[in-house]
């Protein structure tokens, strides 16, 4: 059976945030590596992208790790959250929260965030909340049993309760997708798909896959518009279009210029197309070189803008995508997006 699609009469752009703080790398590295890019981020880089998106009157998809809701977190006995069905992924050897501090939330903490997350409903441009799941579990992993996963959605729609939001997105930690149907079961109606890239295949090794995003960047190549495709389970996939690269490691030495000169081509594409052109990113993106990052996002939303202006692109969050082409009853204050 031919996939459903939702078709535009204008192009649409999409920005879509990971927001995890430590957790994305956690697994991996522990907590001292990434330390210093996190404090960046939280001390700075969320405050000038609620700056920019407010003047570039921009809706964006937050797409918040769930234990960033929190703002405190205790063991219960000797274990820590135990309302989480434990992931078996077998580069894990200690236990899943082994590294989390508990306590209380303060303004360096890198583990929750709550203030971050009321910073972000009380943006004067209606912001969208979505979901990164809980503790950065890889739903794709064979390590992530159906229990974990539920386990996971549960305890982020639990604390999204807490604050008011009704989350719809969702973004996959590492866009390791799975597990669509306990998504679609808990009332999610959109995720963020992986680019539509050859490399991007679960079977390409994640070195090969680096350096192939590396040589789209070197290259200047344009990337991929894209159009929402529902799964077989009910939800709509928004694949992503090009990841905004951090200044940081290698990639520090390829000019800002080349990102937004692909930027730019992206949305070009999806004004000319009718499609969409989906630009994601962790906020700790920003947290090298920040002024030189910030500068490079700002000249691709004001090329958008100007797109804008023209009537030839509109600017939505991933809920509210399905919510205006679709039949889904669900208006902007209904996705996630603060309406306090």
């Amino acid at each position: 059976m031919k996939s459903q699609e939702i078709r535009f009469d204008k192009g649409v752009f999409v920005i879509s945030l990971d927001l995890e703080l430590i957790w994305g790398t956690l697994d991996l590295f522990g907590p001292a590596r990434f330390r210093s890019a996190c404090e960046v981020e939280r001390r700075v880089v969320i405050d000038r992208l609620l700056d920019l998106f407010t003047e570039f009157d921009i809706s964006a998809t937050w797409c918040v790790l769930g234990h960033l809701l929190l703002d405190e977190c205790a063991a219960e006995g000797s274990r820590k959250h135990p309302e989480i069905v434990r992931p078996g992924h077998d580069w894990v050897r200690h236990d899943w929260f082994e590294h989390d501090p508990c306590g209380r939330e303060n303004d360096d903490s890198i583990f929750l965030g709550r203030s971050l997350v009321e910073k972000i409903q009380a943006c004067p441009v209606a912001q969208e909340i979505g979901c990164h799941s809980f503790s950065h579990v890889i739903f794709g992993d064979s390590g992530c049993s159906r229990e974990t996963a539920e386990s996971e959605v549960r305890a982020c729609l639990v604390a999204a309760e807490m604050l008011g939001i009704r989350m719809r997105s969702f973004a996959f930690p590492r866009n390791s997708a799975g597990h669509l149907d306990v998504l679609a079961e808990h009332g999610f109606t959109s995720y963020r798909g992986a680019e539509p890239h050859w490399y991007e295949q679960a079977a390409v090794p994640n070195a090969m896959r680096r350096l192939a995003r590396l040589a789209e960047v070197v290259t200047v190549t344009k990337p991929p518009t894209v159009l929402p495709e529902i799964t077989p389970c009910g939800l709509w996939n928004v694949p992503g279009s090009m990841i905004y690269f951090p200044l940081h490691g290698f990639r520090r030495y390829v000019p800002v210029s080349w990102r937004v000169k692909r930027a730019v081509k992206g949305l070009g594409e999806a004004a000319r197309r009718n499609r969409i052109f989906h630009l994601w990113f962790h906020p700790t993106n920003l947290a090298y070189e920040t002024d030189a990052a910030f500068s490079g996002l700002r000249q691709i939303l004001e090329h958008a803008r100007a797109l804008r202006r023209q009537g030839r692109l509109e600017i939505l969050p991933m809920g509210s995508i399905i919510s205006a082409h679709d039949s889904f009853d669900l208006a902007l204050g209904q996705v996630g997006v603060n309406a306090q």
